[in-house]
């Protein structure tokens, strides 16, 4: 509270004294005001006396059969008029929340989401206008510090953290797979073991990334230590040294964006690759999810499905749609 001096004005019921001195005004008599607000002559006088008390100076006076409102009373009708139109104001903007034709979603994913938010994003935006998004993209720890502030509605991982009370909801199988460029050797070669595969040199994320995880806990599981030839600070940089022959790479399926449908990389058929992988839209423990926040995980749960058919059961390299793929069919969220 920025002042003590308006202490005086939220005492219980001074917003309903407020009311019946809005109409008193308006309409100059007790009797008037009462059949409006519902109540008998008497309540009024009541109200209308504990909001002079509250005040301090009388507001109104008779004058004849009518009620006017003194020097006092004017300022007092002025400032509850503007009072009324906040509280007016503040109703339309809620109700608009709640129709979702405005509001704010604020998202927070690693850098291997930025393939997948944003053509759901568009088309989330795209049924609701007013909607503002907020997206950070950002190194694993960095996303896992605004999850612990709660900075954001929801957070989009594939490994979610094992911390007590999040509320995760999985929306998207996303396997680990082997890339390589379309022209090296393992290319075109069928069932390829996880030790073969484990001679080549491999580009991997650096320390603490889910998909660094994920790579080294592959490895562990068949008890050999990866060739690693470079640490690479995102999942470009590692397809662009891929594209340049400096090794292949295990990366989480749809963080791969359109380079293996258009050609540039294969998908190895590496045995013994854990194929486990969920992408999740998470939320802090005990937070309740704005609407906003509610429907558009609704909405991404269908709508992905559309944009990655590998998700209802295709096959693993077959290409994502684009967003204006995904009008039909989801109409509804």
């Amino acid at each position: 509270m920025p002042t003590t001096r308006i202490h005086r004005y939220f005492k219980h019921g001074t917003l309903t004294q407020m009311r019946v001195f809005e109409a008193v005004a308006r309409l100059g008599s007790f009797t008037r005001a009462g059949e409006e607000t519902h109540m008998a002559q008497p309540t009024v006088s009541v109200h209308m006396k504990k909001l002079s008390a509250t005040i301090g100076v009388p507001l109104v006076e008779q004058a004849g059969k009518r009620v006017r409102l003194t020097s006092a009373g004017a300022e007092v009708y002025a400032a509850v008029q503007t009072l009324f139109q906040t509280f007016t104001a503040l109703d339309e903007r809620l109700c608009d929340m709640a129709a979702l034709k405005a509001g704010k979603l604020r998202i927070a994913t690693t850098t291997a989401g930025e393939y997948l938010l944003p053509p759901l994003l568009a088309q989330f935006v795209k049924r609701h206008p007013g909607i503002e998004v907020s997206l950070h993209v950002g190194a694993r720890h960095a996303v896992l510090e605004r999850l612990a502030r709660n900075e954001d509605d929801l957070y989009l991982l594939t490994n979610p953290p094992a911390a007590h009370g999040l509320t995760a909801n999985p929306i998207l199988p996303n396997p680990l797979v082997a890339l390589a460029p379309a022209d090296h050797p393992l290319a075109g070669e069928k069932r390829i073991s996880f030790q073969r595969f484990a001679h080549e040199p491999l580009l991997v994320r650096e320390p603490g990334s889910g998909t660094r995880l994920a790579t080294d806990q592959a490895f562990a599981r068949h008890g050999m230590q990866p060739r690693i030839s470079m640490e690479l600070g995102s999942n470009e940089s590692i397809k662009e040294a891929m594209l340049a022959g400096l090794g292949v790479s295990l990366l989480y399926r749809h963080s791969v964006g359109y380079d293996v449908e258009a050609g540039r990389l294969a998908v190895l058929e590496v045995e013994g690759l854990p194929h486990d992988g969920h992408w999740h839209f998470i939320h802090a423990p005990a937070k309740q999810l704005p609407q906003v926040a509610q429907t558009f995980v609704a909405f991404a749960t269908i709508a992905v499905k559309r944009l990655f058919p590998d998700a209802a059961g295709g096959s693993r390299t077959a290409p994502p749609q684009r967003a204006s793929a995904l009008s039909e069919g989801t109409s509804g969220l």
